[in-house]
């Protein structure tokens, strides 16, 4: 700079050390004529800015409105990226002072001015006066770029301006990347080169610090508008994105898809970068579809369709479909992954289907029947009744796209949300973008123009004259709202006659008769119930719906359940010795559970009359027929939260002891159950294919073991229980698993705490790991969760237990 550099250094000395104000302005504004310079702001702007952030400066100067204009234009029109550098860092590393509130004000001035678009496209000029700049400051200057909202926030707090706050920050860098674009396109219409590596970069680490959706929110429909239009605009975009470093790559691809609106939005951004980006590929060909099943179906639909708008990336759409079968099929993966991720995956599948052409579907018609049959039968496998319905409506849409004539697979099942939009994945699905294909309402015709006609002239025609003649609207028609069908039987008033039209009669309105009648006979003649028990029970655990009765089980069971509860000892005794007998189907097994497990609720309530001799039963609630444990399951977690300490509720509150019917029965519902588990029978095997019995056994045991707390027997009861669990506590199927879990959390709610250490003993380090293995590890939500309660609840016991208490004096 020669005599240039002298002066220089005479202003940097005088902003240092003096103390006259025209002296300082006057080193000001001859740094500002320089602020154009190359080789000053290379080598001299940076130490200039840091005299005039440091404390001693703002002390004496930040008074005079001179020296603060001009104090300000140094970081307006000096380099973008020092200025931003140093006010960042200071910021960081001052104290609350007027510095650090003249560096945030100077900050917030600098990006509503524009300079980050400055800053960005002097990266993207190539030859430009910073494409030399060290790698390493480059770093610095992107990370420090992408994370001014936490460095500015970490340290203002309170007093964090809005254009700090995320939301506004990511828009304004949003708006300046758009910006950089735009010169981009113009800088190369006129032929001259530019780089998109250093906007790239920002872009990643942006969207690796989580914020992608914000940025997208700006960047995606903008651009999806302009690449539309303009084929340079694509080429810039797929050009970007081509740069996005390896490392942030499915955070970008994720994010950008998310705000697109449709497949051919996805294409004009991203060209073939699926071809030729072997981690792009990986993200959008495996990572989005089988490891992930978080997304919605709209971003399923755009990946593929993605893939399928090209005759290259085709070939990755049939890539995609054969690994999709392969999981879809696979009997380990439905055992082993959540619902969720099934359904996930078995939108993909569909989807994949219908993006499809004939020969397509030719070619991969064998992989595509291979998954069918397959994977339709290990879900019909399954215990849970999500899994099977979407076994057979997946498979009723591979078997029609197959069509295969005389084969295709139906099904019987009830219609919800999930299944209709399963089946609408499989119509040919449009990669247009959605805000292309608004419904013009303006000439469509409603049904009811259709029936109306034109011209104001009726659709129906006008009888004729002669029709009156025939009218018989002057009659007066009967009243008949009130009549009812007449009955050709009474119903019974005896229980033996019910008994006798369940056993024998032909007469489909003597046994609905019976069946809606016997409930209120059994609870009401305690003395002719108890004669006649176990005939009955035997009668009623064979009935048939011979007669498509209304609400037949529901009757059925309630009867089940009066006579249980009537004569307890010899009734539950017949249902325990008849659970583990031959020739029983399962559904009759299951319906010995859901007595056993109702019954012992109703006689666990609170005895309120003494004088229980001979008195009619009375029910304590609607007993309903029910296919799951979920009511079960709200009365173990209402009985948690009771035993859950919180700082607001202040103690522990215990269950009161009170007299109840159950507690001196309940060895006879509960250890009979246990008598025969291990022994296969001939139709039954507990602890081999049966798992949905196995699962609903553990957890009415669990219910029984639950219903008798404070009982006498709950110890042994607790014992026997755990020994039980123990043996099929690592089950493959996730119903079993959650069997298990409900009875160790009922066990360790029910059983008294210093017998539950006692029984534990040695295995009490090992019970704990493996709940804290089942609660991080486990695939099933709610095994996770009663894990985690499970775990709560042993501490708890062990606190209680290893309390030490106070010694008298």
């Amino acid at each position: 700079m020669g005599s240039a550099g002298t002066e220089v250094g005479s202003c940097l000395r005088s902003l240092s050390t003096s103390r006259d104000s025209a002296e300082i302005v006057h080193a000001l504004r001859t740094l500002a004529r320089y602020l154009e310079d190359s080789e000053f702001t290379r080598h001299h702007f940076t130490h200039a800015i840091q005299v005039l952030v440091s404390a001693h400066w703002f002390a004496r100067w930040c008074g005079d409105k001179e020296i603060k204009k001009l104090w300000d234009e140094m970081f307006l029109k000096g380099p973008p990226d020092q200025t931003l550098l140093l006010l960042l860092d200071t910021i960081s590393s001052t104290g609350e002072s007027v510095g650090l509130e003249q560096c945030a004000s100077v900050l917030e001035k600098f990006l509503s001015a524009g300079r980050l678009q400055v800053l960005l496209w002097s990266r993207c000029e190539v030859g430009g006066a910073y494409s030399d700049t060290a790698q390493l400051r480059e770093t610095i200057i992107i990370s420090h770029l992408a994370a001014l909202p936490s460095i500015t926030c970490n340290h203002l707090h309170a007093n964090t301006p809005d254009a700090f706050l995320p939301q506004q920050y990511y828009l304004l860098l949003a708006t300046s990347i758009l910006d950089t674009l735009e010169k981009t396109c113009h800088a190369l219409r006129a032929g001259h080169d530019c780089s998109l590596g250093f906007v790239a970069q920002v872009l990643g680490k942006v969207c690796i610090q989580g914020y992608s959706a914000q940025i997208f929110e700006t960047l995606a429909p903008r651009l999806s508008s302009l690449t539309r239009v303009d084929p340079l605009w694509q080429r810039v975009t797929q050009r970007l994105l081509e740069k996005v470093p390896e490392r942030c790559t499915e955070c970008v691809m994720t994010g950008l898809i998310r705000s697109l609106s449709g497949a051919a939005a996805v294409s004009r951004l991203m060209g073939n970068l699926v071809v030729t980006n072997k981690k792009a590929q990986f993200v959008l060909t495996h990572k989005l579809l089988l490891q992930q099943y978080q997304h919605p179906t709209r971003l399923l639909k755009s990946v593929l369709g993605y893939l399928a708008l090209d005759s290259e990336r085709r070939t990755l759409l049939k890539q995609v479909l054969r690994s999709v079968c392969q999981v879809w099929c696979n009997s380990s993966a439905v055992k082993h992954t959540s619902v969720e991720q099934q359904l996930y995956v078995s939108k993909v599948l569909l989807l994949c289907v219908s993006f499809l052409d004939h020969a397509e579907t030719q070619e991969l018609r064998q992989e595509m029947l291979q998954c069918m049959l397959g994977g339709v039968q290990c879900r019909l496998d399954s215990n849970i009744e999500r899994i099977r319905r979407m076994g057979m409506v997946v498979g009723e849409c591979l078997s029609l796209k197959l069509d295969t004539p005389g084969s295709q697979l139906k099904f019987q099942y009830e219609p919800d949300e999930e299944i209709t939009e399963l089946k609408s994945l499989v119509d040919s699905p449009s990669v247009e973008d959605d805000e292309q294909h608004q419904p013009d309402t303006s000439t469509s015709l409603s049904p009811e123009s259709v029936v109306e006609g034109s011209a104001g002239q009726s659709a129906v025609p006008e009888p004729e004259a002669d029709s009156e003649l025939d009218s018989d609207d002057d009659l007066t028609p009967y009243d008949m709202s009130a009549d009812q069908e007449k009955k050709k039987s009474a119903p019974p008033r005896y229980i033996r006659d019910c008994l006798e039209a369940l056993m024998s009669s032909d007469d489909a309105e003597r046994v609905e008769l019976s069946l809606k009648a016997v409930e209120a006979l059994l609870r009401k003649n305690v003395k002719a119930t108890q004669e006649v028990s176990v005939q009955f029970g035997k009668v009623l655990l064979h009935l048939e719906d011979r007669y498509s009765t209304a609400h037949f089980h529901t009757l059925r069971q309630n009867a089940m359940v009066a006579l249980t509860v009537t004569d307890v000892k010899p009734v539950v005794d017949y249902w325990t010795t008849e659970f583990y007998s031959l020739n029983y189907s399962l559904r009759q097994r299951l319906d010995i559970l859901e007595v056993l497990a109702l019954s012992a609720q109703e006689l666990s309530e609170p005895i309120t009359d003494k004088h229980t001799g001979a008195q009619p039963i009375r029910a304590v609630m609607p007993l309903e027929q029910c296919d799951d444990i979920t009511h079960w399951r709200q009365i173990v977690e209402k009985r948690i939260q009771s035993k859950t300490r919180r700082i607001s509720k202040g103690g522990t509150q215990s269950v009161r002891a009170v007299p109840n019917r159950y507690a001196p029965v309940a060895g006879y519902f509960f250890f009979p159950l246990l008598r025969k588990y291990d022994r296969p029978q001939v139709t039954f095997d507990l602890l081999g294919g049966d798992h949905l019995v196995l699962g609903r056994l553990l957890h009415t045991l669990g219910l029984l073991m639950h219903l008798a707390v404070n009982a006498p027997v709950a110890s042994q009861m607790g014992r026997a229980l755990l020994d039980f669990v123990w043996v099929v506590r690592f089950h493959t199927d996730q119903m079993v698993r959650r069997g298990v879990m409900f009875a160790v959390c009922a066990v360790f709610l029910s059983m008294p705490a210093e017998n539950l250490l006692t029984e534990l003993g040695d295995d009490l380090m090992e019970t704990r790991a493996w709940l804290a293995d089942v609660a991080e590890n486990d695939c099933d939500t709610d095994c996770r969760s009663l894990a985690v309660q499970s775990l709560m609840l042993l501490d708890k016991n062990l606190k209680t237990q290893l309390q030490i208490p106070d010694m008298e004096t």
